[in-house]
């Protein structure tokens, strides 16, 4: 059956942070460029990053990237690369007045500069004490970001595909990519973009858990086409859970809150975070923060009937510091929490949040396969930015903020690296002579099958089983009996049936196409976490304990490396961390500790 085939110079897949900052550099150097998303750009889930972007503007105080970097490696527990790093600091305080020029209204302090406020495992001078790096529009900044970023397209001509999801990435025979095919959802037209560079912002995918921040849409379509693609996803083991999720909902409270002074307590009034980081306290860096409350409840500390979750406390705070800098939170609070926090404390539990590894990535936002001889072995024609890529700069914990200095930082440098492949004016590839076939025969056999398992309850099935075994805390026999479990959840998904075939066109068979994106990533991570045997960073096993010869549990000698996780076989390869910065000394390996 022949299906439509739409010619750009880039696709660009995910309309949230990194794929509008890549889609302005590709349309304002003329390129021809398209941008699919499943939602409308300004309603991806970058809006709901709420605390700020990280960049050492010094402000408020003295700052500068040199220790934005130390923080970050420190963070990553030494598994980010820090060439990446570097670039990625550097480059900071430019990402944030690119977005100023964009016309974004950051807050602003008396003089006129841009407001600054302190986030989790940010310091000054090496990790001395606090430091304000975060750059904030009030509790709403993701919010800000895209519509400004947004508006910015629309004068540069970006041609955007608004309710559209990518199927899979097509790959000629000589393993260059050459587009994408597309599902219309209101429709169910199907049509093939063929273009010469292609580039993934497709963000995360935290719906593998039942508990989670993620909006409903992020079910990890990129790493699902990539890895049906034969690409290899990297450091999936790795996902954090935010401290700060409303109980019982999943919503985030950003970080922010304890940047303007929130305070975390048991149910003894007791600000517990004392004990577990002396120094950084309730701002120690996040899997520190989520695995002390998740140690409160399990030891019977919890608050509540139930004793099943942590007070965020800020009934300290002048009203009106709440009113102006944290409105977004107050309104999310007494909406899903029942709680005005002007009047009383928020009940707060982890929620998974974010995933830190993804498709492998250079700092250029290339996407790069490593080879044996070949570490660097870029895979042509295809470029990836934001949380669905792995570039490392997160390695094992990601910093509050650093998530939207990452979708700038990265963005823009897929963008770049695009543009500057394309300027040799090469035509376009040919797509493979049976690329409309292969996706048709997809399509075509989901919708016909039947007597096999539900979309929700495969669903279901995915965010059980990785909530159970590969949680805040993970334990040796849960994590071998998860890998059992997942491959059966992924037996049953290869029998997914479309049961009210009425809806097909729209939700339904959307959804099932997502998990068949969302079962790819639940294995990917439970394999590799399986597979790790140390703590590092979010990655804590109960086999791999703090000694005084593995402090935290951490084991450098046997695991200071990259997990690479392939599709075929469920196979597991590694590839080493890159502790060599651009241009400064190298941040050496130390215990972690705040």
């Amino acid at each position: 059956m022949t299906i439509p085939v739409l010619k750009f110079d880039a696709v660009v897949v995910g309309a949230g942070g990194a794929g509008l900052r890549s889609a302005i550099q590709l349309s304002e150097a003329g390129l021809k460029t398209a941008v699919l998303s499943k939602v409308f750009p300004t309603r991806s889930h970058t809006v709901a990053a709420q605390g700020g972007v990280a960049a050492s503007l010094g402000n408020s105080e003295e700052d500068n990237w040199h220790w934005h970097m130390y923080d970050t490696v420190k963070g990553s527990d030494w598994l980010g690369d820090q060439d990446a790093i570097e670039f990625m600091c550097k480059k900071a305080v430019e990402a944030v007045v690119d977005l100023e020029h964009y016309g974004m209204p950051f807050d602003r302090v008396d003089n006129g500069r841009i407001y600054q406020r302190p986030f989790g495992g940010h310091m000054s001078n090496f990790g001395e004490k606090p430091v304000r790096r975060s750059c904030a529009a009030a509790d709403r900044t993701g919010h800000a970001m895209l519509h400004a970023m947004y508006q910015r397209n629309v004068k540069a001509n970006t041609q955007f595909f608004v309710e559209w999801m990518a199927l899979d990435l097509i790959r000629d025979g000589e393993g260059h990519v050459v587009g994408v095919s597309a599902m219309e959802m209101e429709t169910g037209r199907i049509v093939i973009f063929h273009s010469r560079a292609t580039i993934f912002a497709t963000g995360g995918a935290g719906r593998i858990f039942a508990s989670s921040t993620n909006a409903f849409m992020n079910t990890g379509d990129g790493l699902g086409m990539a890895a049906r693609a034969g690409i290899p996803l990297e450091d999936l083991e790795f996902w954090q859970f935010h401290p700060t999720g409303v109980a019982g909902a999943g919503v985030l409270i950003t970080e922010g809150v304890r940047g303007e002074g929130g305070i975390l307590r048991n149910a003894s009034k007791e600000r517990f975070m004392e004990r577990y980081a002396p120094n950084a306290k309730d701002l120690a860096s996040r899997d520190v923060v989520s695995r002390a409350m998740t140690t409160e409840i399990k030891e019977g500390r919890g608050c509540g009937p139930h004793k099943d979750h942590i007070l965020l406390d800020i009934t300290h705070l002048d009203p009106a510091t709440i009113l102006k800098r944290l409105p977004g939170i107050r309104e999310i609070s007494i909406q899903f929490a029942g709680v005005d926090p002007i009047e009383a404390p928020i009940p707060v539990v982890p929620t998974a949040h974010y995933q830190m590894g993804g498709i492998p990535t250079h700092y250029d936002g290339r996407v790069v396969v490593p080879r044996e001889g070949d570490p660097r072995s870029v895979v042509p024609g295809f470029y990836a930015a934001g949380e669905c890529a792995c570039a490392s700069v997160h390695g094992a914990n990601r910093l509050g903020t650093n998530s939207l200095l990452d979708l700038l930082v990265f963005g823009k440098s897929a963008g770049d690296s695009a543009a500057e492949d394309l300027k040799s004016g090469k035509a376009h590839r040919d797509l493979p002579k049976d690329a409309a076939d292969r996706i048709r025969a997809r399509v075509d056999a989901l919708d016909k099958r039947t007597g096999g398992i539900p979309v929700f309850e495969a669903r279901k099935a995915i965010a059980n089983t990785m909530q159970h075994h590969a949680g805040v805390f993970r334990f040796s026999d849960l994590l071998k009996k998860g890998v059992t479990k997942i491959l059966e959840v992924e037996k049953a998904i290869q029998n997914l049936e479309i049961k009210d075939k009425s809806q097909a066109w729209n939700t339904a068979r959307i959804e099932a196409l997502e998990t068949e994106n969302l079962i790819e990533v639940a294995k990917a991570t439970m394999v590799s976490a399986e597979a790790r045997k140390e703590s590092r960073g979010a990655h804590v096993r109960d086999d791999a304990p703090d000694t005084p010869e593995f402090p935290n549990g951490r084991n450098d000698k046997e695991w200071l490396k990259h997990t690479l996780w392939f599709r075929d076989g469920n196979r597991i390869e590694y590839k080493p961390v890159s502790m060599t910065p651009l241009t400064v000394d190298t941040i050496a390996l130390k215990t972690r500790s705040y």
